[in-house]
């Protein structure tokens, strides 16, 4: 019902931004809530962002606040992360996610999933 498709990943050093975009081709993007998850080299996937449907609400871990931000642009069935002050630490493969529940626990968050994209931060 929903391909979506990460694009933006790059290299940057420490200090630096980059904004990941993930685009979703379904003619239902606006009733998703949408997330953003990323798993380093030999670590478990973690949560990193989510966004309702409207906008209206958000949510980040901890590690991101202050740093990331996440939006959308329903218009353009578009989801976006923008990332700030990049650590190394924030090295990982990002994944986009979009559920039919914002509330839902974030382990079990994600009808669709992206292909990832890579996000290297060297110091």
């Amino acid at each position: 019902q929903v391909q979506l498709v990460e694009s933006g990943g790059g290299l940057v050093q420490a200090g630096g931004s980059l904004r990941l975009s993930c685009a979703a081709s379904g003619r239902t993007f606006s009733t998703y809530a949408m997330g953003w998850f990323r798993q380093a080299p030999g670590k478990e996937r973690e949560f990193v962002a989510k966004i309702s449907r409207g906008g209206g609400s958000t949510s980040y871990a901890d590690s991101v606040k202050g740093r990331f931000t996440i939006s959308r642009d329903n218009a353009k069935n578009t989801a976006y992360l923008q990332m700030n002050s990049l650590k190394p630490e924030d090295t990982a493969v990002y994944y986009c996610a979009a559920d039919q529940l914002y509330g839902v626990s974030l382990e079990n968050f994600g009808d669709y999933w992206g292909q990832g994209t890579q996000v290297t931060v060297s110091s």
